[in-house]
């Protein structure tokens, strides 16, 4: 992405929320995430994200993402679009990230101040400094994790900033979804923030999703998008029927968790996770091994995963 005009051109689509690969001790498996980034670009994907909530950035010190921000830019320079979470509590962080993520070409994903008892115009004016340090423009990221959800009647009042090019909406509920597909759908761009139900969200109106999951499940999230990208509803339900057991476990047991393993399972580079997150146990394992099994001989499946 070079600038905010051609930011906006190509945000859409399905992205992948690239999971960071750490290695036992904790370091970097940067070998790993190249090769992750390049499956899913080789696949079709529309673009990615890096260093997120599931890319476990929390964990991460602020020169570790912005290392973490610079190799990714160079793997990937201009052939997809990539989102760079420059999220955080502390905001000289996030001014310093969002302005490099914006340097190197990608889009910066800000999330609201992690602060108690932050009002929505502290809110506003808070993204109202951001925005202008990135030449990119600024994706608002709604994350209820966090623990501050934004309202639809917020966001409007950040969609109307210059520089803001869309939002990453994890308040899933039908009312807020219905509320922000309506009332700011079409000035800027709308990502529904998780796999686990983007059909409903998709099909008001939104402009595209990012996955997690499609780490692990590159190949049928894929399908079940493009399906619904080309108006076959019914074989997007299919499809996404399909790796509900997959889901129900990454409920259960919680991301990026669940999609490392499975990811390791597949001769993919998922990696460890970063304390004070913890690896699956061995009859979790056992139990998305069984999983992917049913999904690799699932006869129902246009796609094939590997057993």
């Amino acid at each position: 992405m070079k600038d905010i005009t051609e930011c906006h051109a190509r945000l859409r689509g399905l992205f992948n929320i690239t999971v960071t690969p750490f290695k036992a001790d904790g370091a970097f498996d940067y070998a790993g995430l190249a090769r992750n980034i390049e499956r899913v670009i080789g696949l079709g994907y529309d673009g990615i994200l890096i260093g997120g909530t599931y890319g476990e950035f929390p964990t991460m010190s602020a020169e570790e993402r912005a290392d973490l921000f610079r190799r990714v830019m160079d793997i990937v320079g201009n052939r997809v679009p990539v989102m760079l979470c420059s999220a955080g509590s502390d905001v000289r962080v996030v001014r310093d990230l969002t302005k490099l993520a914006g340097d190197l070409g990608g889009l910066p994903m800000v999330t609201p101040p992690f602060v108690s008892e932050v009002t929505d115009a502290q809110i506003v004016a808070f993204f109202r400094d951001m925005v202008p340090l990135s030449r990119t423009g600024v994706l608002v990221y709604n994350a209820p994790g966090i623990g501050i959800t934004l309202s639809p009647s917020t966001l409007e009042q950040l969609a109307v900033i210059p520089g803001v090019v869309g939002v990453k909406q994890g308040d899933l509920s039908p009312t807020a979804i219905d509320q922000i597909a309506n009332r700011i759908g079409g000035r800027i761009r709308l990502f529904c923030a998780s796999d686990l139900a983007f059909l409903g969200p998709m099909m008001c109106g939104f402009d595209g999703i990012s996955s997690t999951n499609s780490c692990a499940l590159p190949e049928l999230i894929l399908a079940a998008y493009r399906a619904l990208e080309a108006g076959d509803a019914a074989a997007a339900r299919d499809l996404h029927r399909l790796w509900y057991p997959f889901r129900a476990l990454a409920r259960e047991f919680g991301q990026p968790q669940t999609t490392k393993a499975a990811m390791n399972l597949r001769g993919f580079d998922g990696g460890s996770v970063r304390p004070p997150l913890r690896d699956l146990e061995a009859a979790n394992i056992r139990d998305i091994a069984g999983v992917l099994r049913e999904l690799a001989t699932d006869r129902r499946s246009s796609v094939a995963l590997a057993a």
